[in-house]
């Protein structure tokens, strides 16, 4: 069987830009990765909608206040500039004002205004300080304030206060960044914040009911801590250690107020993640819950209005994933649920208002610009599908 090393070494002669780039963190990964069979799966709950005008992954998408979704940026070979909308009444893609700079990797966050902040990522070789500013009413780009350091790979946090938290990400050199910055809306400007207690890259935030933010994984040098940062103070605390020192997965805020952390890759010792574990923020501690039935990483997670959980799509070395699977708080199993029409990683999931889930891009063996929506139907549990 493969393993990992070789694999890279197949990919770096490629002439896609994504697989070059995802060639060296992988590298930093290392170690082979079991492949996993597919489970039966469940009866066809994913369906094809319009696809993009322009295909592309590592892009943001945002359901605006008309409940139109914005997607912006992207890598499709070459940093994309452009921009588009998806009518969800329609189901069709419309372009719209294109961004100032072409990225990938960026991070966009809805503002009170109604308008999305577009901030960081990496354009043509080089890593960006600048942030952007849509207007839905104009279908316009404005650049605002620069970020203090350029940034890929990072988050960004909306703080109950309408302020923007971004945290951690990469620099020039692959370094891993610990610093931290605010942006105030009313001002269009950055201000530096506490410093995180460790640089994190590829790691997830989490907005908890508390107005806190959980970060979680990535953690350079290696460590199971997390991170509490209180916007009250400014700054930033270690929280009980994770199961896993993972990156690339994915953090979800249950309804129970608990955050759910999903899949990845075990980042200094190589592996692929199956496994997941839930962060209490009444004790502060991790605890396992059910795996899930695929190792995957650079997948999407999302809440659906019932409160489960909806894992689409990643990543697992050896192929792209078509598979997806529901979590269930309630027992804290994995269900294996419709396939996607499309195996991807580097896409978008994003809950419409509908209850729909939004699916757009990514990458299969080349850029997509097919999207996909998923729906729940009612098919019960059965003896086969639980774990």
């Amino acid at each position: 069987m493969k393993t990992l090393y070789p694999l890279i070494a197949s990919l770096w002669p490629a002439t896609t830009i994504l697989a070059r780039r995802l060639a060296l963190p992988l590298l930093r990964i290392g170690a082979g990765v079991l492949l996993v069979q597919h489970c039966a799966a469940a009866p066809f709950e994913f369906e094809a909608t319009g696809d993009m005008g322009t295909a592309r992954a590592s892009h943001t998408a945002t359901v605006l206040r008309s409940g139109k979704v914005l997607v912006a940026g992207g890598d499709n070979g070459s940093s994309l500039s452009s921009a588009e909308l998806y009518d969800p009444a329609s189901g069709t893609w419309t372009a719209t004002g294109s961004l100032n700079m072409g990225r990938y990797s960026h991070t966009a966050t809805l503002l009170p205004s109604g308008k999305v902040l577009v901030a960081g990522g990496y354009s043509n070789r080089v890593i960006l300080s600048s942030a952007e500013l849509y207007d839905p009413t104009t279908g316009t780009w404005a650049e605002t304030g620069s970020l203090a350091t350029a940034r890929w790979y990072h988050t960004a946090t909306l703080l109950s206060s309408g302020k923007v938290l971004v945290a951690g990400g990469g620099n020039f050199n692959n370094t891993d960044l610990s610093s931290a910055e605010l942006y105030d809306p009313t001002t269009g400007t950055w201000a530096e914040t506490g410093s995180l207690g460790a640089a994190h890259l590829y790691h997830t935030a989490t907005l908890l009911f508390s107005g806190k933010v959980l970060v979680a994984g990535g953690a350079n040098p290696p460590t199971l801590s997390a991170e509490l940062y209180d916007p009250a103070t400014g700054t930033w605390t270690t929280t009980g250690s994770m199961v896993a020192d993972r990156v690339w997965h994915t953090a979800t805020l249950l309804p129970s107020g608990k955050v759910l952390v999903a899949g990845g890759f075990w980042r200094y010792h190589g592996g692929l993640f199956g496994s997941a574990e839930l962060y209490d923020p009444t004790s502060g501690t991790w605890t396992a819950t059910g795996s899930m039935r695929q190792r995957r990483a650079f997948s999407t997670s999302t809440l659906l209005p019932r409160g489960w959980v909806l894992v689409a799509g990643g990543y697992n070395v050896y192929y792209d994933l078509s598979s997806a699977e529901l979590y269930d708080p309630a027992t804290g199993l994995w269900r294996v649920t419709g396939r996607l029409g499309t195996g991807r990683f580097g896409h978008t999931a994003t809950l419409l208002g509908s209850g729909q889930v939004l699916v757009t891009g990514g990458y299969d063996n080349g850029y997509l610009s097919s999207a996909e929506l998923y729906e729940r139907t009612a098919e019960s549990w059965t003896a086969t599908n639980k774990r």
